[in-house]
């Protein structure tokens, strides 16, 4: 799903102009963003949290050429689902799992003799 597609489902629900539901949409999430950066971390009810962590420096391996590398400390965005979340997550989990047992077994996939190239004719 794209921020496009967000924009259209919720202009769509609460019938508004997308262009007006667009400002409001990328307004919050410049507010998130901004909240962000200025506290460390933000917690929406329901939802998750999402926190700035730092990494330290650390010694990692190039998997192309496996020579060891220096990764520097940087900062970055880690998310928690909230328990709304988790919870809806693992129905789905539930019900594709049983939708699975119940559903009649696919054959096995068998494909014809390719018929060479003939020439068309014309």
């Amino acid at each position: 799903m794209t921020k496009k597609d967000i924009v259209r489902t919720i202009a769509e629900q609460i019938d508004l102009p997308q262009l007006r539901t667009k400002k409001l949409v990328q307004k919050t999430f410049d507010a998130l963003i901004e909240a962000l950066v200025r506290e460390g971390r933000i917690e929406l009810r329901n939802f998750g949290v999402f926190q700035i962590k730092r990494r330290e420096t650390r010694v990692a391996r190039n998997p192309r050429t496996g020579e060891r590398v220096t990764v520097q400390a940087k900062s970055v965005v880690t998310f928690k689902p909230g328990k709304e979340m988790e919870s809806r997550v693992r129905e789905m989990d539930r019900r594709k799992a049983t939708a699975e047992k119940t559903s009649p077994p696919v054959p096995p996939h068998t494909t014809e003799p390719e018929e060479p190239n003939q020439p068309r004719q014309g």
